[in-house]
């Protein structure tokens, strides 16, 4: 499997975007879901998606006159790299770190601390 490489967060936004419709999306599709939130230009727009294009993110097709963008790489697999990453960077592997840090930075509840003690002792039977 060929490295995933980091997105910057603006392009991470458009790619949450792509990977929530479950489907091929236009440019206009992704200015409408980023109405109200980003004042990004519809050129902004095509730039990141010509960079994820390019980074192997996204593959593009033409159909009539409209391009549609349909992801690459898979949201779990990104997502699932990008966290060990952070928790390597940030953390130096360590979870309890991680843990601590949300905990003492009131991040998580009590009541996430339990539903995550619940999960590990799930997955640890």
């Amino acid at each position: 499997m060929e490295t995933i490489k980091r997105l910057p967060d603006s392009e991470l936004e458009i790619m949450m975007i792509i990977w929530e419709a479950d489907q091929p999306v236009t440019s206009a599709y992704i200015m409408e879901k980023l109405a109200g939130e980003k004042n990004w230009a519809n050129t902004t727009i095509l730039n990141f998606l010509a960079r994820l294009v390019d980074r192997g993110f996204l593959e593009i097709s033409k159909q009539r006159r409209f391009n549609y963008y349909k992801p690459v790489i898979d949201e779990n697999e990104y997502l699932k790299k990008e966290s060990k990453s952070f928790l390597e960077r940030m953390h130096k592997n360590s979870l309890t770190s991680l843990v601590a840090a949300l905990y003492d930075g009131d991040a998580i509840s009590k009541e996430d601390l339990e539903e995550l003690r619940k999960y590990v002792d799930e997955v640890s039977k």
